[in-house]
């Protein structure tokens, strides 16, 4: 049997079946949010997941060790993208983190997000023998100059998620258990001056705003509150698709978020509690079947770009969905394969063809 045809029948089917089921329920659902309006959001979320997917194909047929090679140099594309948004960029609902580029507005963050990925694994699984806490540093300066870029575009959401991730890693990294429960207590003990002095003030408000709803209902308090009237008013089966007088054709939910980060909120209230929780079930399977292709890994390098993966997915949907339901504050996040957005939508896709990858070579020897 040939081998590129091999791998072709060596995906896992499961988890590709969930990614495509996924992302054409978020093509339907960026309709459903948007329908009312002129815009044609979801024509052209169909044209980034026609790019993405021949993206998905060829990364999952690649052996994902490539990034032996490419991590650093995606690396540093990533701060120089991050870096420019410094000074190129404009503000798209307070965060300076997207370029122009003339056909579409790049969001270099997620990029570097992804290669920020790649380089931890890397360098955790080629200096297994280093001093702990020199390997503790050395990620720490890895992970921390994007993060310290992405907080200076004032993009909360992109930067709260790289806690997880960077954490996940490095606790099947080898990292010792007492050092990140050190670094976990360091970051819960300066989370107050971060508050005080590292956010702007409409953060601090939605802050203060997802602790107590009813401090500025007509401010910053309106979007959660429509978040969370739209989603209870959805009951248990929903009002239905293109409902009349929904919260969102009335233009209650914010019409510029409502297709991206409030996508939850306009499913729940057209689907209801059931739809909410197939919604959910499906997005938790996904995350299990990813899960279990870490596990599976061949290497250490591959359980380290999976879990990666799989806590980066896992911070986007525990935040888009936790700032609508008020377990999070409101920070701006895609939803995965649901939201609105061509580069959030390439890099999940690709995140998604690293998976395969690893599963696919978990077998063949590096």
């Amino acid at each position: 049997m040939h081998p590129l045809l091999r791998k072709l029948l060596g995906f896992n089917w499961l988890l590709l079946g969930l990614m495509l089921a996924l992302m054409f329920y978020g093509i339907y659902a960026i309709y459903s949010a948007t329908w009312m309006r002129t815009d044609n959001f979801w024509h052209d979320q169909v044209k980034w997941a026609f790019i993405g997917i021949p993206v998905f194909l060829v990364v999952s047929l690649i052996d994902y060790r490539w990034v032996r090679i490419g991590a650093l140099p995606l690396y540093l594309a990533g701060l120089a993208g991050v870096g420019a948004t410094l000074v190129l960029a404009h503000r798209i609902n307070g965060a300076q983190g997207w370029l122009n580029l003339g056909f579409m507005n790049f969001q270099p963050s997620q990029l570097a997000l992804l290669a920020g990925i790649l380089t931890l694994a890397l360098f955790l699984s080629q200096f297994k023998n280093m001093h702990s806490f020199f390997r503790l540093a050395a990620c720490g300066v890895i992970a921390g100059a994007p993060w310290l870029l992405i907080l200076l575009q004032n993009d909360l959401g992109s930067a709260l998620v790289w806690i997880p991730v960077v954490l996940g890693i490095l606790f099947i990294g080898g990292i010792p258990k007492r050092y990140l429960i050190s670094l976990i207590l360091l970051g819960a003990a300066v989370i107050p001056l971060v508050i005080n002095f590292g956010l702007k003030p409409y953060q601090k408000n939605r802050i203060l705003t997802f602790i107590d709803p009813s401090l500025d209902p007509q401010g910053a308090g309106w979007d959660l509150n429509q978040c969370l009237i739209a989603i209870g008013s959805g009951g248990m089966f929903g009002k239905g698709f293109k409902a009349p007088n929904t919260l969102n054709e009335l233009g209650f939910l914010n019409a510029t978020a409502a297709h991206n980060d409030y996508i939850f909120a306009v499913l729940g209230e057209q689907h209801g509690f059931i739809g909410a929780a197939i919604l959910i079930g499906t997005i938790g399977l996904t995350l299990m079947t990813a899960l279990y292709i870490v596990l599976s890994a061949h290497d250490e390098l591959g359980q380290y770009i999976g879990i990666g993966i799989v806590m980066m997915l896992f911070a986007h949907v525990f935040e888009n969905i936790g700032m609508t339901i008020q377990v999070m504050p409101i920070t701006g996040i895609p939803l995965p394969l649901i939201s609105y957005g061509g580069t959030f939508l390439l890099i999940t896709l690709t995140g998604f063809g690293l998976l395969q990858s690893i599963w696919i070579h978990r077998r063949i020897a590096g």
